[in-house]
C-alpha cells in the first residue's frame, strides 16, 4: 500500500490519453441525451447552447475502437478477477481531496477539446447541482462521481477497463449497447449458458445483484458503499451513471426488481449535471475548497482506503 502514489511521467501520459478517450465517449453521450426529457429536469443547463459540443461524427472512429476493445475483453472471467483484486489489495491510502488533486494529473493539456482539469470538471459538476437546490449529498456525489479513473495508477490494464459506458457481464450481450456487433470477439459470446436473456442471473433479481462491466462507476461506487454514509441514490447515481443501456435505452428491465425504478430516477437526474457542466468558466478551486471539505467530512472519513 502506499500513500499518493508517485506519478511518472509514463503515467501522466498514458493518463492523457485515457482522459481524451473519456471526453469523447462522453461527446456521444451528450448528443444521445438531447433527445430524452427528465422528470426532475435540471434548470443549469436551461440556456446552454448544446450544440457547441463536439460533433458525433468526429469522434466516431475513436470510440468505436475503443470500444471494440472494451467489448472484447470485458468478460465474465475477468470481472470475476478484478472484483477479487479489489478485495485483496488496498491500492492506496488518502483522503477525497488528495485523491482529487492525483486525479487532476490526467488532463491532456495538449488537447484542445480539454479546457479544464479533472478538479474543474468536479468542481464544476458539484456547482451546478449547488446552483439548482439539490441536497448536500448529492452536491458531494457531484463532487467525487470520477474518483474511480484512479484506476488508471492503480494497475489498470487500459483504457477499456476504466472509462467508456457499462453493461452486464453474464447473460446476453443487449443491442441496445453502443457498437453492439463488436461482442462476437468476446469469448463469452460463444458460451451458450451465458448467452440467454438471464445469464447466471435470476428475472427480477434486482440491478445490485448483477455484475456490470468493471471501470471507474464500479470500482468507485464499492469504495462509498463500504466507506461513506451517502444515501443510496447517491450510490445508484455512481455506479450507474455510465450504465446507458439500462438508463437510456432500456435494457435488462428483466433484471429489475422494485427499487430499481428509484435508481433509475436518480441516475436521470444526475447525468445532465456529468455531461452539460464540462463547458462552463472553470471554477476557482482556493475559494471552493473549504465549503466541500466540510461536506466531505460529512459523507467520509478522514482518510479513504483505495
Amino acid at each position: 500500500m502506499v500513500h499518493a502514489p508517485e506519478v511518472t511521467d509514463y503515467i501522466k501520459q498514458k493518463s492523457a490519453k485515457l482522459d481524451a478517450v473519456s471526453d469523447k465517449v462522453d461527446d456521444v453521450n451528450v448528443l444521445k441525451l438531447k433527445q430524452l426529457e427528465y422528470d426532475d429536469a435540471s434548470k443549469f443547463d436551461a440556456a446552454k447552447d448544446k450544440e457547441n459540443f463536439r460533433r458525433y461524427e468526429e469522434a466516431c472512429d475513436r470510440v468505436k475502437n475503443f470500444y471494440a476493445e472494451q467489448h472484447r475483453k470485458q468478460t465474465l472471467e475477468f470481472n470475476i478477477a478484478k472484483r477479487k483484486e479489489f478485495r485483496e489489495n488496498v491500492r492506496a491510502r488518502m483522503s477525497i481531496w488528495e485523491a482529487m488533486e492525483m486525479l487532476n494529473t490526467l488532463v491532456d493539456e495538449s488537447d484542445p477539446d480539454t479546457s479544464v482539469g479533472q478538479i474543474e470538471h468536479l468542481l464544476q459538476t458539484a456547482e451546478a447541482i449547488r446552483r439548482d437546490g439539490k441536497p448536500d449529498w448529492m452536491q458531494v456525489t457531484g463532487l467525487i462521481h470520477d474518483l474511480g479513473k484512479l484506476l488508471c495508477f492503480f494497475g489498470a490494464d487500459g483504457q477499456w477497463d476504466v472509462v467508456g459506458d457499462t453493461f452486464v457481464v453474464g447473460c446476453k450481450f443487449s443491442d441496445k449497447i453502443i457498437y453492439p456487433e463488436t461482442f462476437k470477439a468476446n469469448p463469452d459470446y460463444n458460451n451458450p449458458e451465458l448467452m440467454t436473456e438471464n445469464g447466471i442471473y435470476e428475472p427480477g433479481c434486482g440491478l445490485d445483484n448483477v455484475m456490470l462491466s468493471w471501470g471507474h462507476d464500479e470500482y468507485l461506487y464499492w469504495i462509498c458503499k463500504e466507506q461513506s454514509t451517502l444515501p443510496k441514490e447517491a450510490l445508484a447515481m455512481i455506479r450507474y451513471h455510465s450504465f446507458y443501456p439500462w438508463h437510456r435505452e432500456g435494457a435488462y428491465r428483466h433484471l429489475m426488481n422494485a427499487e430499481d425504478e428509484a435508481q433509475l430516477k436518480a441516475v436521470k437526474a444526475f447525468n445532465p449535471y456529468d455531461l452539460y457542466s464540462k463547458s462552463d468558466d472553470p471554477p476557482k478551486v482556493s475559494e471552493l475548497k473549504p465549503y466541500y471539505l466540510e461536506l466531505i467530512k460529512k459523507y467520509f472519513p478522514a482518510e479513504i482506503d483505495w
